[in-house]
């Protein structure tokens, strides 16, 4: 972008990738920097899922029942998100003092995070949560906690931009790139790749005899 038009930046939203901060830090530092909330609770269920995968092996060697079998979407995705047949297999597992369990009910609590206030009691509940799984004697989790604390600045920014930075636009918009080039089965031309998207994103009109792209 260049040195000027770097200097009038002034928030930017990212993931946790090392080279992305230190790029901003570097060519933006004016810039209010906010953690792209998307990647943050990737990063919780990646840890979740680890616990999971682990536990499952610890069960099969065992040779305890196999109740984590089509577990994992039950305990990744949103309560809300979860059909009938989910609903029911997160209650059996929430009953059995599991490591899983344990993973999930921190990640779930995490999220109070994002309802806080503001900068003060986020940050508040930020250690508490930390604390908490740090003793959960879960690495994946205990792991996740110090990643969490390593960017407190950064997360607690998302407060400072009143709650209103994100990267979802861009996540959204990466998603229909990648779909619409998918269901194409590829491009020979750079062209008309081009003319495909523009199509499909710009929502632009398309004479009857014209090739369907969305």
């Amino acid at each position: 972008m260049g040195k000027e038009r770097s200097a009038q930046l002034g928030f930017i939203c990212s993931d946790l990738w090392k080279p992305c901060l230190k790029v901003v830090g570097k060519k933006a530092g004016q810039a209010l920097h906010v953690l792209d909330r998307f990647h943050v609770v990737l990063n919780l269920n990646k840890a979740v899922d680890q616990v999971r995968a682990q536990e499952v092996k610890e069960l099969k060697q065992k040779g305890l029942e196999p109740i984590l079998t089509h577990s994992r979407w039950c305990v990744l995705k949103r309560p809300e998100n979860l059909t009938e047949k989910q609903k029911i297999k997160l209650a059996d597992l929430v009953r059995c003092n599991l490591k899983t369990t344990r993973a999930y009910l921190l990640k779930e609590d995490s999220q109070f995070f994002w309802t806080c206030r503001g900068v003060r009691w986020a940050g508040r509940f930020l250690k508490g949560w930390s604390e908490r799984a740090s003793r959960s004697r879960l690495e994946p989790m205990q792991k996740a906690a110090r990643m969490l604390r390593d960017h407190e600045r950064l997360l607690l920014n998302w407060f400072r931009a009143n709650k209103k930075i994100s990267g979802g636009i861009t996540e959204g918009l990466n998603s229909r790139l990648k779909l619409t080039l998918r269901k194409s089965y590829g491009f020979r031309t750079f062209r008309a790749a081009e003319v495909a998207l523009y199509h499909t994103l710009g929502a632009l009109p398309e004479p009857k005899w014209t090739h369907k792209f969305c």
